[in-house]
């Protein structure tokens, strides 16, 4: 009972010297961080990863917009970090701090929303598209290789209330506007309400705007197709598989093209431990930690050092690493104009209330 006693003790001065310590406030996408990651940078720096999550753009900016301060590192993606730029709310990146710099990708650096790399460092990019589950897609003589499986009133007929796209604006209209043969940034008052057409036709047949829920969902069964993000749809997939389920999830790029989002990491200047916060990012560019994002959580990966650490079968995965013709039709966001967010907002609010 005393040697019990005495862990109890011991266990709780371990937790509290923990809380006491020096403390990372991290403000990622939900599941975009694996524990085995977070637990070794802990253990690196005697520290302790507070972590808030979020599941759109437009929750991360409007939280940040609202006042939200105290985060060390934020993770946005690449429009985001155009927008964050000219609000002048982020830190400049000390590079002497950042030795792992050298292993990051020349190919994902320099980028136009940040060039030089004075505010950002790419984290990991990931494709928007649609996992499905094979078995019910193929009873129901339905292909997923194409966006006319959200679209399509016809095609949606045979699933009607088993599919689920992104409570994302952004998202859901980049996907309409593909399916149209427009591109992602057509900001033409004419074209995204034919988008929005296109969404308020499909509307009727989908089971919910998801952005949160998705991978769950489609693991269990209850809905057959999702329209989300490709590092979710990798964790779906091996969730289903590790389940023992009578059906396997799988993934597809529509051949339209689709949304191409680089992550990225960066801290604002209201960040209170901006040392801890250089030694979080340089952390995060080792070769091995990278790898462990895309091995553990799906991601594709902007670190050269990674690739010799990243498993073989992931690498196959075109919805990870696309091939050069898939990358071909994929494109990034760019942040909008205040009359371009506004006229998107209507739009968007016009689909949701009706």
């Amino acid at each position: 009972m005393k040697k019990l006693l005495a862990s109890v003790v011991l266990m709780g001065a371990a937790q509290m010297a923990a809380a006491a310590g020096p403390q990372l406030h991290l403000f990622n996408w939900n599941d975009y961080i694996s524990e085995e990651t977070v637990a070794a940078f802990e253990k690196s720096c005697s520290c302790q990863v507070v972590q808030d999550y979020y599941s759109s753009t437009e929750e991360m900016m409007a939280k940040l917009q609202a006042g939200a301060s105290g985060y060390d590192v934020v993770i946005p993606s690449q429009n985001a970090v155009q927008a964050l730029i000219k609000q002048g709310t982020l830190e400049p990146l000390d590079k002497q701090a950042l030795p792992n710099f050298k292993n990051e990708d020349p190919g994902f650096l320099n980028r136009s929303y940040d060039p030089d790399n004075t505010y950002s460092v790419p984290y990991a990019f990931t494709t928007t598209l649609i996992g499905y589950n094979e078995k019910r897609l193929a009873a129901a003589g339905v292909a997923a290789d194409d966006w006319s499986v959200i679209f399509d009133p016809k095609v949606l007929e045979k699933i009607r209330g088993k599919v689920t796209v992104m409570d994302d604006a952004e998202e859901l209209f980049s996907a309409a506007l593909k399916y149209l043969g427009y591109p992602v940034n057509d900001r033409s008052e004419k074209h995204l309400r034919e988008a929005q057409k296109v969404i308020m036709a499909a509307k009727p047949y989908w089971a919910a705007f998801n952005s949160s829920s998705y991978i769950k969902e489609l693991t269990v069964g209850n809905i057959w197709v999702a329209h989300g993000y490709s590092s979710d749809m990798v964790q779906a997939r091996a969730d289903a598989k590790a389940a023992g389920r009578d059906f396997s999830i799988n993934v597809v790029q529509p051949k339209q093209g689709a949304v191409l989002a680089l992550d990225n990491m960066v801290i604002p200047k209201s960040s209170k431990n901006k040392k801890l916060a250089h030694q979080f990012i340089n952390f995060m560019m080792d070769g091995k930690h990278a790898a462990g994002l895309t091995n553990d959580v799906g991601a594709g990966n902007p670190n050269a050092a990674a690739a010799p650490f990243i498993k073989p079968e992931i690498k196959k995965l075109t919805a990870v690493f696309p091939d050069k013709a898939t990358l071909a039709k994929l494109e990034t966001l760019e942040a909008t104009s205040p009359k371009d967010r506004r006229l998107l907002n209507k739009l968007w609010t016009e689909i949701k209330i009706k």
